[in-house]
Order: C-alpha cells, then structure tokens, then sequence
C-alpha cells in the first residue's frame, strides 16, 4: 500500500526544495500547481476519490525520485547526464574534411546531400548517405538511363527516389532548389561544377573532391568520413575485397602488360587508363599490369589537369597503345569490331593476336556497382580452365 500523506509531503518538499513551483491542495480535493512566474495555473474541483488516489499515487513517487536524485553526489550526478543535443552533441560530430579547396568543417551529420557529379553519386549510393537529389548526363545511352543516371545504380536511385536536378550543364538555381545541407562537387571530369563553387558553396557546405586519383574503395572512404557513414563504407568495401580475391583466385591472366582504354570510333581517339584512375588501380588489384606510354606520345588533357587518364590520338596513337593485350573500357562488342577495323592499328601486337577485350559499358566511371560488374566480366573472360 502507498502512504498518500507520505507521498504528498515528499511532492510538496520537493517542490520547495528546487524553488521551482508549490503545491496547494484546497479542502474540495481539487488541485492547484502554480508556476514561479505564474505561466500557468490550473484547478481541478471535486475530483473522484479514486482519481485523486491515483494523482497522489503518481505524484508521491515523482516526489520520490527527484528527492533521490538531489540526494545524490555531485560527481555522479555530472556522470550521468546523457550529451546534450546541443553544442556537446554537435561539438562530438563536427570533423574536418580536406578538400581541393581546403579544410571545410561540418558541424552537423548531413542529411540532404546533393552531388553534383554523377561519378560520385554511385558511391555515396553505395555507403548508404543521404543524397537526394545528383547531376545527371545526357539520357538514354547506352551508359545512363532515361533520367540520366548511369544503368549501374538506375534502380538504386529509383528505390531512393534521387532527383536529377539537371542534364549535363550544372544549374545553381536546381542546386538551391533542393535546399541541401550538404553539396559535392568534383574537382575535375566532365561532370565537374567547378566553375560554380562560389554559387554552390554560399548555399551550403561545399565539398571539391578528386575522384581522378582515387579508387571507388578510397573515395567511399573519404565520402564516408563527410558523411558519418564510416562503418557503411567500411562495409561495402570488405564485401568487395572479398569479391576480388575470389576472382584472382578464378582467373588466368593474359598476356601482360595490357592496355586499358576508352576508344572513341569517330576521331580515332583513346583516353588510357593511368594506374592513378580507378580502373588502373582495381586491373592492378588483380593482378594485370598496365603498359607504359612513352612520354613522347602523351597528349594534352581536358577537363582539368586529370591524373586519370592519357589522351592518345593522330599518328601518335598506335605508338601508345603497346599492351601485349587490349581491354576496352566504356564499350562491347561494337568497339571491339570498331578499334580492329582501324587500319592504322592491325600491327599493334594485341590486334595482332586477338587479344582484345571488352569491359562493358558501365565502366567508363567505376563505383561499387560497375565495379562489381566488371569483376564478373573479367572472370567471365578469363576464367582458368579446368
């Protein structure tokens, strides 16, 4: 049995004792609370005496715990307090992130990241952040789908319902529109807003990142420090290395070094993979060993100073495609039956000897999707034989 007359002094000694509020009880069984500044007042008249019970039931033990909660040592008591949501909590969060265009701190985990390069969106896809709205290329390709997202993470976006703010040609007004907390720009690459980061970072925190010396695995590490999705990124990344050793173990390597490229038909061009750039890097992870172009035959690079790739074209091109063996990145069996058809090439030694391959068209920018489905492409291609 509860003692009422016990519980209802305890309520009124507690009240006194945090000089708060006090407690009067009138003699119709009503109950009055006033505040300190009279904020709020309230009566409640001719209550049943079932309820009242029931009121000084809950009252008394409230009484009780904050009586022995104030009885406690200071120390515990400063122990306990959960972290405030305020400047604690905030201050328990806030990281620094090096960016192209220097140090930016974030103070508060995103939740509205918009990304301006499509490249990067795949990966923030893949750890899981928040991004709502990204940068999109021209749709319907045989590398993006009707919005202009790429095909290797098309139904992603479409579960996550991303917005594609634009195609091609960034827009500040779409950027702003989608009132993020967070933005992403890439420091180079076609699809690289650079030129708007004035704009775009007086919206919200802007972040220029390389992707061009990065693999998906080290730029998901770096997105996942922004964002405070490390364990996400940690775990997409141990998936895939596990992935890889399962298919260095399931493969035979062709002959090496081999040229790793993207081929374009109509100008007789090739942007060659760098051991920089995420395909070198992943090819190199599995063993292969890319061919080395002679400084006289590197081109002029694009689209920023790209460490990337290597712009091959004119006389100089045949010269700079030397690999024992040819995998063409961005491309199927129609590149394949277009660089062969190129007269200027039949004496290079991978056409020579019917060492040309084809990676597929997701690959022209590596994530953890296209990167996944090139894994399965090459063991598919070079799966040793029993």
């Amino acid at each position: 049995m509860v003692n009422y007359d016990l519980a209802l002094t305890l309520s009124i000694n507690v009240n006194v004792f945090i000089n708060k509020s006090y407690l009067y009880i009138p003699p119709e069984l009503g109950l009055k609370i006033e505040r300190e500044n009279a904020f709020m007042s309230f009566y409640i008249n001719y209550i049943q005496h079932k309820k009242w019970r029931s009121i000084l039931t809950k009252l008394g033990l409230f009484g009780l715990v904050l009586c022995l909660s104030a009885c406690k040592p200071a120390e515990e008591t400063k122990d306990q307090q959960a972290p405030s949501s305020g400047s604690e909590g905030t201050a328990a969060w806030t990281r620094t992130v090096e960016t192209a265009k220097g140090p930016v701190v974030l103070t508060h985990p995103p939740t509205r990241i918009v990304s301006t390069s499509i490249t990067i969106t795949g990966t923030l896809l893949a750890i899981n952040a928040p991004v709502i709205a990204s940068g999109a290329t021209v749709p319907d390709t045989t590398v993006a789908d009707h919005q202009g997202f790429f095909t290797q993470w098309s139904d992603v976006a479409q579960a996550k319902k991303l917005v594609p703010m634009y195609q091609t040609e960034p827009n500040a007004e779409a950027v702003a529109g989608m009132n993020p907390d967070l933005i992403i720009i890439s420091a180079t690459g076609g699809d690289s807003a650079l030129k708007l980061y004035e704009q775009l970072s007086a919206i919200a925190p802007t972040l220029v990142i390389n992707y061009d010396d990065k693999s998906w695995q080290e730029l998901a590490i770096v997105l996942g420090q922004a964002t405070g999705h490390e364990a996400d990124a940690q775990q997409i990344i141990e998936k895939f290395n596990n992935r890889i050793n399962e298919v260095k173990q399931n493969i035979t390597l062709p002959p090496q070094p081999t040229s790793a490229f993207v081929y374009q038909a109509a100008g007789s061009t090739a942007n060659l993979w760098t051991e920089s750039s995420a395909q070198g890097k992943l090819l190199q992870e599995l063993g292969f060993t890319l061919a080395e172009v002679p400084d006289a035959v590197k081109g002029n690079t694009s689209m920023g100073h790209r460490k990337d790739i290597i712009q091959l074209g004119g006389e100089k091109l045949a010269e700079g495609l030397n690999g024992e063996t040819i995998l063409l990145f961005s491309g199927d069996q129609p590149a394949i039956d277009a660089l062969k058809s190129n007269k200027f090439l039949a004496h290079i030694p991978a056409i020579e000897h019917d060492r040309v391959y084809a990676a597929g068209y997701d690959t022209f920018r590596l994530d953890y999707y296209s990167a996944s489905h090139l894994l399965a492409r090459i063991e598919g291609m070079f799966k040793t034989k029993p």
